[in-house]
């Protein structure tokens, strides 16, 4: 699964370059960018949410496949449309698509690991994400420097086709269910992820996170091209920077705090990086090491913060409802990519970078207090757990 992921993500460039492709090529307003990109986050709230609904019913294999064979086909109709009408509903439709993928993903990390090694799991497939994330943002920006933006949609369809032959060919079909833990069994009283109201603050929390760091994608090229003057080459790199910093850090250190059997400190840790990288850009005044420094807290942010994000969803939900609680964490970040260029393009449009930097650090700092807060009500609940054990 985790070598389907690489093949997959070597080829994802488009997220990354179709704000700069409908700006640059198609010549839409920056804000108008924002609004089309936007459809890519209400494609990928729903589709998430038809993936959970479809994992609780059918074999995640199958949806998998679905999802990466049809988020390719429909990737090529970029080649075909150019009015801001079209384009949407394309992006939006292959967001969908996509995204049907990431609860079907989760439930397949689930079952194909156990308690023990699940936040390592998380890693491994995300290791194998952000290394090919960290070839195709470079290669998409010389390829989009020197070939031109449509070939972007071309490569990436290819290698999600790819991915799904990968899948399909090595991927056992039916892994063994795995064994239920103590908070799995509690869990099994609560009938539905949506009545969860701990969950539900969770995924809020999630969602606000995702605004303040999908920035990275959204607002922030705009930013290294318009104001520091970055071609699309160095802004590829940069972006690079991301995926090979994860490869690297990221199982070695996960690895050493999973043994911790700690979650919460560390995505409160990993949201607070996210005020001190805008803070960097906004003293940086477009020097390079300054971007070059945004970058990898960045990714410290998203190293610390994320695999223990995906465990305490997986780790919350029963085998049962492991749809319905993965959907709602794929689509907390589907809200987050609505509004991350909506915002964040928006504000940058209007009001300027500096301005959206300053709403971004206090929107980061208010999420890891909620985060905090939420640490504290599962540190009650926990010490409470033997005793609720023991009267079930």
């Amino acid at each position: 699964m985790s070598i389907t992921m690489l093949i997959n993500r070597s080829g994802s460039m488009v997220l990354l370059f179709t704000s700069l492709y409908l700006t640059k090529e198609l010549h839409f307003t920056i804000a108008d960018a924002g609004i089309a990109m936007s459809f890519y986050g209400i494609g990928s709230v729903l589709g998430s949410y038809a993936g959970g609904w479809l994992t609780d019913r059918k074999n995640f294999f199958d949806i998998m496949i679905l999802s990466l064979i049809s988020s390719g086909c429909i990737l090529l109709l970029m080649l075909l449309v150019t009015t801001p009408f079209l384009i949407s509903w394309v992006i939006f439709a292959y967001a969908f698509s996509s995204d049907m993928f990431r609860p079907a993903n989760s439930k397949a990390i689930s079952l194909y690991s156990t308690p023990a090694n699940r936040t390592r799991s998380v890693s491994l497939v995300r290791l194998a994400i952000n290394l090919g994330f960290s070839v195709g943002p470079a290669a998409g920006g010389f390829i989009a420097f020197y070939w031109g933006y449509k070939w972007l949609f071309v490569v990436d369809a290819v290698t999600s086709m790819a991915a799904a032959i990968m899948l399909y060919n090595y991927l056992p079909r039916q892994p063994n269910e795995p064994q239920k833990t103590p908070s799995m069994v509690l869990n099994n009283r609560s009938t539905s992820a949506y009545r969860d109201s701990t969950y539900l603050i969770f995924i809020l929390l999630v969602a606000l996170f995702g605004i303040c760091f999908f920035q990275l994608f959204a607002s922030i090229p705009q930013y290294f091209n318009t104001v520091s003057g970055y071609d699309e080459g160095t802004i590829g790199l940069l972006l690079a920077l991301n995926g090979i910093l994860v490869v690297v850090i990221e199982m070695p250190l996960v690895s050493f705090l999973e043994k911790k059997q700690k979650i919460f400190p560390f995505i409160i840790a990993g949201v607070a990086c996210i005020p001190i990288s805008f803070c960097i850009l906004q003293f940086g005044q477009g020097w390079m090491f300054m971007a070059i420094l945004y970058t990898i807290m960045m990714t410290l942010s998203e190293i610390f913060a994320m695999p223990f994000m995906m465990n305490y969803t997986l780790s919350r939900a029963s085998v049962e409802r492991q749809g319905q609680y993965s959907a709602l964490y794929s689509m907390s970040y589907g809200l987050a990519n609505i509004a991350a260029p909506l915002l964040g393009l928006g504000i940058a449009s209007k009001y300027g970078f500096n301005i959206l930097f300053d709403v971004l650090i206090l929107l980061s700092l208010i999420t890891a207090i909620g985060f905090l807060m939420l640490s504290k009500q599962a540190t009650k609940l926990k010490s409470s757990l033997p005793e609720m054990l023991t009267k079930k």
